[in-house]
């Protein structure tokens, strides 16, 4: 789950996929015009932000076409808390790693970049800076 701990975003109402499923604080992207989770393979470009509650197939509006609410950043650097996939340490920080999944970091890969360590929280949780947006580029 990715919670914002610092730095000024906003809040937009897009376009969901229907009858698909979202953890709440999961990163989400645009895939023909309408938001999906992440994934390991999801790029830094298409990714907007967090997603602010759940959606399951339990919701009574699930498989219909509606607005959710997302949390995007509107400055560089916002630093956001996640769970990490694996142990996380002080050798962590200062680095580039993927998703395991929407809501979890990979620290054991760094193909698309999409998240930079700034801090170590404890062994499950790190400070990281979103590398999102038409801006995003690979870091390695």
């Amino acid at each position: 789950m990715f919670r914002r701990v610092q730095g000024r975003t906003k809040l937009m109402w897009l376009p969901v996929t229907p009858s698909t499923d979202f953890p709440a604080g999961a990163l989400v992207a645009f895939d023909n015009g309408k938001l999906v989770p992440a994934t390991t393979d999801t790029p830094g470009y298409s990714i907007i932000g967090v997603i602010r509650h759940a959606i399951t197939e339990k919701d009574s509006d699930y498989d219909q076409d509606r607005l959710v609410e997302v949390e995007v950043p509107i400055e560089k650097n916002v630093i956001w808390e996640a769970t990490a996939s694996t142990e996380l340490s002080a050798s962590n920080v200062g680095q580039y790693y993927d998703l395991d999944d929407s809501s979890t970091v990979n620290l054991n890969a760094n193909t698309n970049s999409i998240v930079f360590c700034v801090k170590d929280v404890d062994t499950t949780k790190g400070w990281f800076i979103l590398n999102i947006g038409p801006d995003a580029s690979v870091k390695a």
